[in-house]
């Protein structure tokens, strides 16, 4: 793995909204009195969806909360790269997998979109919209190519329909998460070629059952076993 360092961009302060604050404070009373540590990693994911990135400042605030050592705090926030260390895009964080399924399915095309449209792996656009990587594997292999962007999984990807996605977040829309051609959840490609049967689930291609096996005869016990 990399070396993961935080932004030298750094906002001046940190502070939990409202409605952060609540969600953190359910996370945290999920866990017994002396415990409250082991809420790390949930409430630096309610930083992050609140600010989009996890910043230095909001280091300090986390462990401030959990009465934990700062550095324990950085710790995790760098080991862990569901937590980005750097402002992310205005409009959309874009996570291309590409690992072997997804690789062997096409996503080095759409790697090769990002890079025209936003420049470098790891960098916000220039416009400050976007903010584009390449990852490792998300999770979804049987629906590959794939992308996470935000919070959303977008799956059975073409170049044409990612620039489409791209397109419309751009334009401050949310499309639909799923495949883009329409399969639902992991279905085979073309449907079912196997037990599509349907006796095989109305009970009809079952044998009446005569007698349990094991089962004493009818009128009487069975006998006890030595």
């Amino acid at each position: 793995m990399s070396v993961r360092r935080l932004s030298a961009d750094q906002p001046a302060s940190f502070a939990f909204s409202a409605e952060t604050m609540k969600q953190v404070q359910w996370w945290i009373s999920k866990y017994p009195d002396g415990r409250q540590q082991s809420a790390v990693i949930p409430v630096l994911w309610l930083v992050q969806k609140q600010e989009g990135w996890v910043s230095e400042p909001a280091i300090r605030a986390v462990a401030e909360l959990l009465k934990m050592a700062t550095i324990r705090v950085y710790e995790v926030a760098t080991f862990y790269t569901m937590f980005m260390l750097e402002p992310v895009g205005t409009m959309a964080l874009v996570q291309v997998c590409g690992t072997t399924a997804c690789q062997s399915r096409g996503s080095e095309a759409l790697l090769e979109v990002c890079r025209k449209r936003f420049g470098p792996d790891s960098h916000r656009s220039a416009d400050g919209k976007f903010y584009w990587q390449e990852v490792e594997c998300l999770g979804a292999c049987s629906n590959a190519p794939m992308a996470a962007i935000n919070d959303r999984y977008y799956e059975d990807l073409t170049v044409e329909g990612f620039e489409k996605l791209l397109d419309a977040f751009a334009a401050g829309q949310t499309p639909p998460a799923g495949s883009e051609i329409g399969r639902q959840g992991s279905a085979v490609l073309g449907g079912n070629s196997t037990l599509n049967d349907p006796k095989l689930y109305d009970g009809s291609a079952a044998k009446p059952i005569k007698s349990l096996p094991n089962a004493a005869p009818k009128g009487k016990a069975k006998a006890p076993v030595a």
